[in-house]
């Protein structure tokens, strides 16, 4: 299952992710979207967009984050939905 955190970076960005590991000094993440305030809600952004498709991970200097917390359910099932693994119904075939 998908671990999803809110990190808030020393550069004022809020980032959702999932955690994949961490340790003393270091948190490594993977697929981030940053918080975007829009007036009444908030919205989402890729977060470091061009970073390789092929090794998605980021690791961080716990020196630059102040605090990593959980999110609101609503937000996890969302990006679970985004970036989980889907399943796809088997195909149903009308036999004639």
């Amino acid at each position: 299952m998908i671990d999803v955190k809110l990190l808030r970076i020393i550069t004022g960005e809020e980032v959702i992710a999932e955690l994949v590991t961490e340790d003393e000094d270091t948190i490594t993440i993977r697929n981030g979207l940053v918080v975007l305030p829009t007036g009444q809600s908030v919205g989402f952004a890729p977060w470091a967009t061009v970073i390789s498709k092929d090794e998605p991970e980021i690791t961080m200097s716990r020196d630059h984050i102040i605090y990593v917390a959980e999110v609101q359910d609503s937000v996890s099932q969302k990006y679970r939905e985004m970036f989980g693994n889907i399943i796809t119904p088997q195909e149903k075939k009308l036999i004639l």
